[in-house]
């Protein structure tokens, strides 16, 4: 997406949201008929965007190299079934973090965990080739367009990992979660703008990204949806631009690789007098969440909607 200073952050994992745009939803059958909820019947069958997996028995060796992955493995209920997950799956803390590379991933490496299932969110080059002639089973898993793939990647992990009722339990809450979410800040968002920071050189995220589509739910207005650049995705915007807009609301994903503050911000050239920083809105979120497409999403939604809570439209 942009520079390679930000790999360590979001960046790259936000380039994966772009990529993503494109990607459809994974569905999963199972061998046989079985009620919806239910422990998965194996053998099963996951289309993925690999293409179709079957596995005979439920996969007790998996290696996530997707942060994102590893975290709806643990929320599905097959974190114990999980031995080793690439070096930026921190959460949760009981993950089985270890030095494999999601991006410069070595087979070699991972082969030596005896894998019976590899789950992955990107390929850079012939990984699933690698695996399939080591005769490891592989998934990917990529970066979700929508909270509807949200849903069918944990469905789809839910069902190989045999954790079919588990999955449908944490589809269920998050959907709640984010209905409630939704409810509590009511016409709090309406008409209000918002800027998305993803670093400090002013790369921004618009509403035709997952991360927008989720923030769009609380109703309110990407200013990068006019900017130069937009139609990427991810556009560069220009201080100058940002100060012009004067967004309601600062959203800063870039608090952990850039170290970016409310104070950090209000002391930008002309930044003091923006709408955001006058009233106590410029919201510090967590990089990793912010980069991730996976439970925690309901995390990142419930901080901005803290702040639009019981505001009513201007």
């Amino acid at each position: 997406m942009h520079r390679i200073r930000s790999l360590g952050g979001v960046a790259l994992l936000a380039l994966s949201l772009v990529v993503s745009a494109c990607a459809s939803s994974s569905t999963a059958s199972a061998g046989g008929d079985q009620p919806s909820g239910s422990p998965s019947a194996f053998p099963v069958t996951v289309d993925a965007a690999n293409g179709s997996l079957t596995v005979d028995q439920a996969p007790q060796r998996i290696v996530s190299l997707s942060p994102t992955a590893t975290e709806m493995l643990f929320s599905v209920g097959a974190g114990d079934q999980v031995v080793a997950a690439d070096s930026y799956s921190n959460y949760p803390s009981d993950a089985p973090t270890t030095k494999l590379s999601a991006y410069e991933p070595n087979v070699e490496a991972i082969a030596a965990y005896e894998p019976d299932l590899v789950v992955y969110a990107t390929d850079p080059g012939d990984l699933e080739k690698s695996l399939n002639q080591l005769k490891i089973p592989a998934l990917e898993a990529p970066a979700a367009a929508t909270l509807d793939d949200v849903y069918a990647q944990m469905t789809m992990l839910g069902t190989i990992t045999g954790h079919d009722a588990d999955a449908t339990s944490a589809n269920d809450a998050l959907r709640a979660r984010i209905d409630d979410i939704v409810q509590q800040v009511g016409d709090g968002g309406q008409g209000k703008t918002y800027y998305y920071e993803l670093d400090d050189t002013f790369y921004s995220a618009t509403s035709d990204t997952f991360i927008g589509g989720v923030l769009g739910l609380l109703g309110l207005k990407n200013i990068a949806d006019a900017a130069k650049g937009a139609a990427s995705g991810y556009p560069q915007l220009s201080a100058e631009y940002i100060v012009q807009q004067d967004p309601d609301v600062i959203l800063l994903a870039d608090t952990k690789c850039c170290g970016q503050t409310a104070t950090t911000v209000a002391k930008r050239p002309g930044w003091s007098n923006l709408q955001a920083v006058q009233n106590g809105d410029v919201v510090p979120l967590d990089d990793d969440i912010a980069s991730r497409w996976g439970p925690r999403i309901a995390d990142l939604l419930e901080a901005v909607g803290t702040v639009l809570e019981g505001q009513s439209s201007p």
